[in-house]
């Protein structure tokens, strides 16, 4: 089964990636990557860049509004997210909770809809 890793991260966190490659947090997450290729259960992903870079798009009454950076004012804000492989969901969280980001942000963990995703992409289901 696979899971997404969304993963949020206060300014502080955002912040410590100008650090060298010295900082510890960063290292934190050169140790959790690697124990995740290492147990065969990264699948992709990547992190993003800074909240201030992005922009939220609507559509009312035909029109395109635009919002720079992101929607939601809060104090953390989306990081990144890894798709892993796992056998359960109490496994992927189990993983969520060794990510750095989980002891100061938070982890949300959701299962992938591949019968969704069949669905949309194949017409003739």
């Amino acid at each position: 089964m696979r899971f997404a890793m969304l993963i949020y991260e206060k300014p502080e966190a955002f912040a410590s990636r100008a650090n060298g490659d010295d900082d510890p947090y960063r290292g934190a997450w050169r140790v959790y990557y690697q124990a995740m290729t290492a147990a065969g259960v990264h699948v992709g992903g990547d992190p993003l860049d800074l909240p201030a870079t992005g922009a939220t798009v609507r559509l009312a009454d035909g029109k395109r509004h635009v919002q720079d950076g992101p929607y939601a004012d809060t104090k953390e804000q989306l990081a990144g997210f890894a798709v892993l492989e796992l056998p359960s969901l109490e496994a992927a969280l189990e993983w969520a909770a060794r990510c750095p980001a989980a002891a100061a942000g938070a982890v949300e963990v959701r299962p992938l809809a591949p019968e969704t995703k069949r669905r949309i992409t194949d017409p003739e289901a």
